[in-house]
């Protein structure tokens, strides 16, 4: 395969947003459903709530946030597992969204698989 991009209509990315330390149980669930891999990355909450003071400094509690690239009909069961596993349900674990994926480079392995 070439380094071209390619019309696609079959992935969908994840991106699941939750507190620093739960990204491994993200991926441990998700690939317990099918999922390959993902990355991870820092991030920080911004909202009402996310803002805490402590003696007068402002602390933004620091997020991770996984992107999981998947096959659209394995999308929902990684969801659930996700949601499941990291605790989703539960107030302030974070939340879990999903995105079409309309083009897509560099990914061979899981276009190879198909």
């Amino acid at each position: 395969m070439s380094s071209e991009l390619y019309k696609n209509e079959k992935y969908e990315l994840i991106l699941v947003i939750v507190n620093r330390g739960f990204a491994d149980a993200v991926m441990e669930a998700a690939k317990g459903a099918g999922a390959h891999g993902g990355t991870v990355f820092l991030a920080r909450g911004t909202g009402v709530k996310e803002t805490q003071k402590f003696f007068g400094i402002t602390i933004q509690p620091e997020k991770e946030i996984v992107m999981i690239l998947v096959p659209r009909q394995k999308r929902r069961d990684i969801m659930r597992a996700v949601s499941a596993g990291a605790g989703l349900n539960r107030e302030g674990r974070g939340m879990a969204i999903s995105l079409p994926v309309d083009d897509i480079a560099g990914v061979v392995r899981m276009m190879s698989e198909e």
